[in-house]
């Protein structure tokens, strides 16, 4: 149940930076006007195509995290009614 939870954890973290992360470059490359600023056209089409790429990566990992931390709940509830009936059924 722990290495789940380890999981859990760690990926929703690490989709949540990613995701802030590529937020943050595309907020400081818009000027005054609100338009992105690229050295030239390769360099916005390779760009932007890896923070799409980037992004969905991110919510890949939130929602594996978010499936994790489901699972190790559901795992913990699981183990709990076992042991209940076990302690049943001794009696």
């Amino acid at each position: 149940m722990i290495p789940l939870l380890v999981m859990g954890i760690g990926f929703l973290i690490l989709g949540l930076a990613l995701r802030y992360w590529i937020n943050r470059r595309k907020f400081y490359r818009r000027g005054p006007a609100g338009a992105e600023g690229f050295s030239s056209y390769e360099r916005s089409v390779i760009v932007t195509l890896a923070e799409r790429f980037g992004k969905w990566i991110a919510y890949a990992l939130i929602i594996l995290g978010i499936g994790f931390l489901w699972t190790a709940r559901t795992f913990k509830k699981d183990q709990e009614r076992r042991q209940k009936s076990i302690e049943a059924y001794q009696k």
